[in-house]
């Protein structure tokens, strides 16, 4: 009997010991499985908040130029000095705008567009309201001054338009401009 358990034993041994090595390997092989997608959800993760965070820099950039266009556009009118070159400023700065909003409506979080759509609207009110300055036919509200004062009360919207997208950042309150750590 004792033979019969130590034949059995040595003849076991191996395939007990690779049945144990196997799932030791498995057990591995799933911890380097976790550990690589755990750094591909960190690095995919920095790829998107960087592609959002260059989207909403762009996209404060080309606001921020086409309001400076629309005031200078709307000063040029008054003076009665628009000509060809201030046309295709304000042109150019305004499909800039136009490019990076439709960029942000891809990348931009809910409360983030929101302040954009706000933003955008505002801007194509006084657009409109320019024009129809230049051409001679303004809108009640769409004196020089009035033009002048609504294109000034942009401060407070875009100062919320920043806040939420710092926000979504995560950058709100801080000094840097790290992205948070979370796996996403």
């Amino acid at each position: 009997m004792a033979a019969v358990f130590g034949v059995t034993g040595t003849l076991l041994a191996p395939v007990l010991s690779q049945r144990s090595q196997a799932k030791a390997l498995a057990a591995d092989f799933e911890r380097q499985h976790r550990a690589a997608q755990s750094q591909w959800q960190r690095e995919h993760f920095q790829r998107e908040f960087e592609k959002r965070r260059a989207c909403y820099i762009a996209t404060n950039s080309a606001m921020r130029r086409y309001r400076v266009q629309l005031m200078i556009y709307l000063w040029r009118v008054r003076r009665d000095e628009v000509d060809d070159t201030a046309r295709q400023e304000l042109e150019e700065a305004r499909h800039a705008c136009h490019a990076a909003f439709a960029e942000a409506q891809m990348m931009a979080s809910d409360p983030v567009l929101d302040q954009l759509d706000r933003l955008s609207t505002a801007l194509g009110t006084a657009y409109g309201m320019t024009k129809d300055l230049e051409e001679g036919h303004p809108r009640p509200d769409g004196s020089f001054e009035e033009i002048g004062d609504y294109l000034g009360q942009f401060w407070r919207s875009w100062r919320e338009m920043r806040s939420a997208m710092r926000d979504d950042l995560g950058t709100s309150g801080s000094s840097g401009g790290s992205p948070p750590t979370g796996s996403g």
